[in-house]
């Protein structure tokens, strides 16, 4: 059975679309990255999902229920971690845990929760005095105390250090271990390349793709190319004869198989225009390339 199931999912607010047709399906067990640029329906879709705000049309199933008309039934059985906001700021950190772990029959312990995301030595902090990182690991327990059976995971490392992100992505791996269903927002590639199962992108509240990580940065031998500022990637094009594509900033596809006389021909025009390349690489491209360049497609 599938964890979520969406089906032609709409959300309108007045004249205005936030969600528009969207499918997709989320399996018991896995991790789904949902990506997007910002105002692209995500989070409107995951409230819908939670069942904090109704849909106008089209159906939902989390977990077997409908979360617009099952929505108690819902809330025992998932962990919603949020970036940030719904906690009381003068509350210790321990009182909150504890807290959350009264609304549920079987929760997890608390110490071992604290030690898991690293808040044994904060546990009688107040929460207004802690980090950002720390608020962060802070709902990531909040949000498993419960034992839930699928977990939204709302920029999870945000606020985060390297070495707490990589942490949490510590954290995050153990739950898949534990067969925990997760969908995660973020705007961190490498994360969704790390923990993600599948990749949804979206924009203007449209699936635009959709696959495994691997799927979707799958490539020929294109020459991708990075610089330390933007470039004038058209006049590149007409010095070497062949289509050069912009991806975000200061990044570009020649869009023609590499060989030795057009990465010569590159490199000669960049020493020419004292463009500094960072990187020339030749074959796949990365999560980020591929998501600028579908959603910023969708938004040309």
């Amino acid at each position: 059975m599938s964890a979520i199931v969406i089906e032609q999912l709409e959300k309108r607010y007045g004249g205005f679309t936030a969600v528009d047709g969207l499918s997709l399906e989320v399996e018991v067990g896995e991790t789904y990255a949902l990506l997007g640029p910002n105002g692209a329906g995500k989070t409107t879709t995951i409230e819908i999902l939670e069942g904090l705000r109704p849909r106008s049309a089209g159906s939902v199933s989390v977990l077997g229920l409908d979360p617009g008309t099952h929505k108690e039934d819902l809330h025992r059985r998932i962990g919603v971690m949020l970036q940030e906001g719904g906690l009381y700021p003068g509350a210790r950190v321990v009182e909150m845990l504890e807290l959350f772990a009264s609304f549920h029959a079987e929760p997890r312990d608390v110490d071992g929760l604290l030690a898991l995301v690293g808040l044994t030595e904060h546990r009688r902090a107040i929460y207004r005095k802690l980090s950002g990182g720390q608020k962060q690991r802070l709902s990531l327990a909040i949000a498993l105390v419960g034992r839930p059976e699928l977990v939204f995971l709302d920029e999870p490392t945000a606020g985060m250090d390297p070495v707490a992100r990589r942490t949490t992505w510590e954290i995050i791996e153990a739950l898949q271990s534990e067969g925990v269903t997760m969908v995660l927002t973020t705007h961190y590639m490498e994360e969704a390349e790390r923990l993600a199962d599948r990749v949804g992108i979206v924009n203007r509240g449209r699936l635009l793709a959709e696959g495994t990580p691997d799927e979707l940065t799958a490539g020929g031998g294109e020459l991708r190319l990075k610089a330390t500022a933007p470039f004038d990637t058209r006049a590149l094009g007409t010095h070497i004869g062949a289509p050069v594509r912009a991806l975000g900033h200061a990044a570009a596809i020649v869009d023609v198989e590499a060989s030795p006389e057009i990465i010569a021909a590159v490199a000669a025009w960049a020493a020419a225009h004292a463009v500094h390349l960072t990187e020339v690489r030749v074959g796949a491209a990365g999560l980020e390339e591929v998501f600028l360049e579908i959603a910023g497609d969708d938004d040309a």
